[in-house]
């Protein structure tokens, strides 16, 4: 049994109609911030991933994980022979191998000139970033349309309205 606030009792099984508020300026306000944000992100994607890129000229080495981390985000370290030196240097953002232990073997490519600038032979084509930078741009694409339905829904209220 549902009680009302006016003491009247339903019987059971009765049907409620709930009205929901909506707010489609609020909705296609937070649409468009977030379509905003992945199409950021997705320009940030597509920069790290022609940084990658240039490297697919760089001098090859074998190198060996220093430090693992988050190796999308450009935490880990790797450790190779440059120029009769030992290098440390950060993979950079977009790299693979997050799941690699510390220890593990790899092949990468440097700047001859800056020996800092590396990343893994695997990365250096960019496509696990492009794909990752597409996602979020069709993402960006669909919160857009999502919002500008939105917008188009809060003009057809209003016009209702009058």
């Amino acid at each position: 049994m549902v009680r009302d606030p006016d003491g009247i009792t339903d019987p059971p099984g009765a049907q409620h109609e709930v009205r929901v508020k909506q707010r489609p300026l609020v909705a296609a306000g937070t649409g468009l911030c977030v379509a905003l944000l992945l199409a950021a992100l997705s320009l940030l994607l597509l920069s790290a991933a022609q940084h990658l890129r240039s490297l697919q000229g760089g001098v090859q080495a074998p190198a060996t994980l220093h430090e693992a981390g988050s190796c999308i985000s450009g935490d880990c370290r790797v450790e190779f022979e440059a120029n009769g030196r030992t290098v440390v240097a950060n993979l950079p953002v977009g790299s693979s191998g997050g799941k690699r232990s510390v220890g593990d073997r790899m092949t990468v490519r440097y700047q001859a000139d800056d020996p800092r600038v590396v990343a893994r032979e695997d990365d250096v084509d960019g496509s696990g970033v492009v794909l990752l930078a597409m996602t979020a741009g069709v993402g960006a694409l669909a919160f857009l349309l999502l919002s500008a339905m939105a917008a188009v829904q809060a003009v057809r209220q209003r016009l209702s309205r009058r």
